[in-house]
């Protein structure tokens, strides 16, 4: 069914990256999720007033929510899909990952008010009517809802959407829930007790659960978050594939939107290498993440000296001295500046974020190191956060 209706509906369905085919699988989960919801609200509303049911109620306002959240989604892709122009170079796929947050809010405020409404009916118990008319619509809305959860799921998972994937598990939970409130109406006609109130804190607990994990995820892109190890260690082998390249450090990934991706890295060459051989690497390094990852990737060349034996020794027995402070100390860039009453040894040293020593600890003992085993030599050191999980070599 899901790619049935992708065919009909989505050209170039399968040239997932472009901006208009994202829009056009957007445009379609939309309109799908509001035709659906604004069904389900209608029939559930009508058996929640005939019922007396304050859960299926809130489970019909609930739905039409979801309608309101689909014209968000549809409304998200969008502005996620305009090009970029003069005040935003990088796009505007970022809107996308708002409107996914506009959904995972959405899901909040109904958990909370059905949390309120269910420890009133908890305080204030009254009996629910119940028929098989009530059960046969509540197990339709079941059906759709896992069906609208698996579509949202395929068509989030095939482009990459926050949005799509936080509108699947909002379908989850309108599972849960109708299910819950299901359940509890044939306990309660079966058993005479009143669970009507007791089964809506249950799952309005689980709503405010689910929808504070979804805020989590689409803040996260928008935040800065670190690229994952995957991503970091196929860009590094990529790097290392090509010849002289001695080593990668201070790889930064920027996050504009799904498909909007913007790296920068710098890269170790032999600095007796022929200059325009080394850069015409850095080029091929560049082109080929763009054009076989969509990748934006600037490269930065950092010449390191491999013939000076001075030069070698030092790296190799500071990069050594560094891992008694801490094994996930660093160093890279070092180079070697002579003058007539000292010497600089000038290198960076790469830090990770949730260290428990400072910097000006890191830099004396560093300076302290060197000094004492070269005492005309002086430390240059120039603190490096990790922006990615990417090990120096």
């Amino acid at each position: 069914m899901t790619n049935l209706l992708i065919k009909k509906f989505v050209k170039n369905y399968q040239n997932t990256d472009d901006r208009e085919v994202r829009a056009s699988y957007g445009k379609m989960s939309g309109v799908i999720g509001i035709i659906c919801n604004i069904l389900l609200f209608s029939g559930k509303l009508f058996i929640g007033l005939f019922s007396g049911s304050v859960a299926i109620t809130a489970d019909a306002v609930n739905n039409l929510s979801d309608a309101s959240s689909s014209i968000i989604s549809l409304l998200g892709f969008k502005l996620a899909s305009r090009p970029a122009d003069e005040e935003h170079p990088y796009g505007h796929g970022r809107y996308e990952y708002l409107s996914g947050l506009m959904v995972s809010v959405l899901i909040m405020v109904i958990g909370v008010e059905l949390f309120r409404s269910s420890v009133e009916k908890i305080i204030n118990p009254k009996s629910v009517e119940f028929s098989w008319i009530i059960a046969a619509v509540l197990i339709f809305s079941v059906l759709l809802k896992l069906w609208m959860m698996f579509f949202n799921m395929n068509i989030g998972e095939k482009i990459n959407s926050k949005t799509l994937i936080a509108t699947a598990a909002d379908s989850r939970n309108d599972v849960i829930t109708t299910s819950a409130v299901l359940a509890a109406a044939v306990i309660s006609y079966f058993a005479d007790i009143e669970l009507d109130g007791i089964m809506g804190v249950a799952v309005a607990i689980f709503i405010l659960y689910s929808g504070f994990g979804l805020i989590k995820d689409t803040l996260d892109p928008m935040l800065g978050k670190a690229p994952d190890e995957k991503q970091v260690d196929m860009i590094r082998n990529k790097i290392m594939s090509y010849p002289n390249v001695l080593g990668t450090h201070d790889l930064m990934v920027h996050d504009y939107g799904p498909g909007r991706l913007f790296a920068s890295v710098h890269v170790e060459m032999a600095a007796e290498n022929d200059v325009l051989e080394s850069h015409d690497v850095i080029d091929n390094i560049e082109r080929d993440f763009l054009e076989n990852d969509g990748l934006h990737m600037i490269v930065h060349l950092d010449p390191i000296s491999t013939k000076d034996s001075l030069v070698n020794e030092l790296r190799s027995w500071i990069s050594e001295q560094i891992t008694y402070l801490d094994e996930r100390l660093t160093i890279h860039d070092l180079r070697i500046v002579k003058g007539p009453t000292h010497t600089n040894v000038i290198f960076d040293c790469l830090v990770p974020h949730d260290m428990d020593i400072g910097e000006k600890e890191i830099k004396h003992y560093l300076r302290n190191i060197i000094k004492e085993k070269y005492p005309n030599y002086y430390a240059v050191v120039t603190i490096d956060r990790s922006y990615a999980a990417m090990p120096h070599q």
